[in-house]
């Protein structure tokens, strides 16, 4: 029988809504991170309304807080 811990994902690849450009990122674990700058077309991103971070709106993996069995971000 194998325990399973439930780590969170800390990679995410983002897509940047401007320009479409994916970047490979690491998440950070102790905060949301509200804005990114596109490395090719130099766009301040900002999450959706409705979304706690960037990774949450543009991300492949949601942030590591709302990765947590309660679902509840910063």
């Amino acid at each position: 029988m194998s325990t399973r811990t439930n780590q969170p994902i800390l990679d995410s690849t983002l897509s940047c809504p401007h320009c479409g450009a994916q970047h490979h990122e690491r998440m950070p674990t102790d905060a949301c991170q509200y804005f990114y700058q596109c490395s090719e077309c130099q766009e301040l991103i900002k999450p959706k309304p409705s979304d706690c971070c960037v990774y949450c709106s543009y991300g492949t993996v949601r942030c590591p807080p709302m990765q947590s069995e309660g679902g509840t971000c910063c």
